[in-house]
């Protein structure tokens, strides 16, 4: 089968991405004055985010940017980059008003904002939207995006980046179904394609985020920082099956849920003796009810009891999307609880960024959880929203500042050639191993050798199966049609991003956040305040280097 040309679009800047990241990047990016593409395949994992963290002070004068600042850096286990700390904290109160202003709507209690007490912060200081900030923002940036000229290419899967020697020129999607090509010509380009994906068996992530952006971005020579630490969301929904995979928010423990063992004691007291389920970040949270299904103490499905029936009335309803696939999956909350154990669910590294979302690499920015840094070794509950909306802003303002001094003048058919050369070499194939096989061989390598707990014999035989899958794709995966192809191309991705995480955590030997090694079960500073970085090496090798915290 033979690959048809291009289309070609020319734009000064080119977001990758349709979450609230890629929106806000536009937006941002046509604020400031450039003409601006957006190509994407769907919206991520951002119709799930209900919520962001916004020091306001409302529910507890206390809160301030410097009390969110410490908290970020105890809760990534003062592994962060603390000069994107600062940024982040400074910056989510005008990401605030910048949402009000095009129309979204958020929660208010007696005339001032509502905050709820989400894990991992001292204060109340998450602000949500009654229908979930994800559905009310994207649609109203969309509005926006339209409405500025944006212009918008929906159901586009980005297959490689187009580049001349050492700089990042554009893109190059395809749509699966029709084999339609597009190449976007572009002065800057701003990564904002998520994270992992599903490289886990049991995992939050919709289907349209693959492990592409930190396999583009390390293919064009970008540094990625901190891909050992995976965050697992602990309360993620088992039963009813009708809600399996949902993710029941720790906002909720906040505001009065418990959890509960199959004795029905309250387990989280015995290893949060003073605050139970609140004021403890993610990833010990998920670390604790592990450990209560793994010693014997779980539910039958080896799960925990979510207990929403003691949450306030006023309280549980404002949940409105939980409590209504709840009750449409036929469990009614203000009776009985779901049941739920923790998922892989978002992952703190990605492309290292400096403060105004630039990877380093001449020609890309990145945003939202396609970059790294900010969240140490583990992630405040409720940082994703804030990270997608103040990184994603800060990335497309600088893409268009750096748009300005670059020229179109390139040579584009050699570039394109370059980047079509792994999908026409899939497709040249009909035969050899399915790429579904690799994906799902991925799967269960993750799961069983990098999930919440680690060791040495499991990581090291995990990266040898990985790099068993990698000499299968350098054979040649079967491409029988546009679509095989590019899942060809999504299969070598996923090996590529699965080893530099467990490559990472096998050099990591010790235990710090949501990395946590059964061999090396202490925290050592002396020795780990530190990132690991991971490049690309001669012949697609993964090197890592490393980095002091600061």
């Amino acid at each position: 089968m033979s690959l048809r040309a291009p289309a070609v679009v020319e734009t000064d800047v080119l977001v990758l991405g349709g979450g609230l990241a890629g929106h806000r990047a536009a937006i941002a990016a046509r604020e400031a004055g450039a003409a601006v593409d957006l190509v994407y395949l769907g919206s991520g994992a951002s119709p799930g985010v209900i919520c962001f963290n916004v020091p306001l002070g409302v529910e507890d004068s206390r809160d301030s940017e410097a009390a969110y600042a410490e908290d970020m850096l105890r809760g990534g286990y003062q592994l962060n980059d603390r000069a994107l700390v600062e940024v982040l904290a400074a910056g989510t109160k005008a990401a605030l008003v910048e949402l009000e202003k095009i129309g979204v709507e958020f929660a208010r209690r007696e005339g001032r904002h509502a905050q709820r007490h989400l894990a991992g912060s001292r204060y109340p200081r998450s602000v949500y939207s009654p229908e979930g900030l994800g559905p009310s923002g994207l649609r109203r940036m969309d509005a926006r995006c339209r409405e500025l000229g944006v212009r918008v290419h929906q159901g586009w899967k980005v297959i490689a980046l187009l580049r001349e020697e050492d700089e990042v020129a554009g893109a190059l999607a395809v749509q699966r179904r029709s084999g339609d090509l597009l190449s976007v010509h572009a002065r800057a380009v701003v990564l904002a394609m998520g994270g992992i994906g599903r490289l886990y068996e049991d995992s939050t992530y919709p289907v349209d985020v693959g492990a592409d952006a930190y396999a583009l971005a390390f293919d064009a020579g970008a540094r990625l920082v901190d891909m050992e630490f995976v965050q697992f969301e602990p309360t993620v929904t088992v039963w009813p099956d009708g809600c399996r995979g949902m993710e029941m928010p720790t906002a909720m423990l906040g505001d009065g849920a418990h959890l509960k063992n199959a004795g029905g004691e309250r387990f989280m007291f015995r290893y949060n003796a003073d605050h139970g389920e609140k004021r403890i970040e993610k990833a010990r949270m998920s670390l604790c009810i592990q450990r209560e299904i793994d010693e014997g103490r779980g539910l039958p499905d080896r799960t925990v009891l979510f207990d929403t029936t003691v949450v306030p009335l006023d309280r549980l309803e404002s949940y409105t999307s939980h409590c209504k696939r709840l009750r449409k999956a036929g469990l009614e909350p203000t009776r009985e609880g779901p049941h739920v154990r923790p998922a892989a669910h978002s992952h703190m590294g990605g492309v290292w960024i400096d403060r105004d979302g630039w990877s380093g690499i001449p020609g890309l920015w990145a945003g939202g959880e396609a970059a790294g840094g900010v969240h140490g070794a583990s992630r405040l509950a409720g940082n994703s929203g804030s990270d997608i909306l103040v990184f994603g802003a800060r990335a497309g303002r600088g893409a268009a500042v750096g748009a300005r001094a670059v020229a179109l003048d390139r040579p584009w058919a050699s570039m394109e050639g370059t980047a079509l050369e792994g999908l026409a070499a899939a497709l040249a194939r009909d035969h050899g191993t399915a790429p579904e096989d690799i994906k799902q061989a991925v799967r269960r390598t993750m799961s069983r050798a990098a999930g919440l707990y680690r060791d040495h014999d499991g990581l090291a035989d995990g990266l040898r199966e990985l790099e068993g899958l990698q000499r299968q794709i350098d054979t040649g995966l079967q491409g029988r049609g546009v679509d095989e192809a590019v899942a060809a191309l999504e299969a070598g991705n996923m090996v590529l991003v699965g080893r530099m995480i467990v490559t990472a955590a096998l050099a990591r030997t010790e235990s710090r956040g949501a990395h946590q090694r059964t061999d090396h079960p202490q925290q050592d500073d002396a020795q780990w305040l530190r990132h690991l970085v991971a490049r690309r090496g001669r012949d697609g090798a993964v090197e890592l280097g490393a980095s002091p915290a600061g």
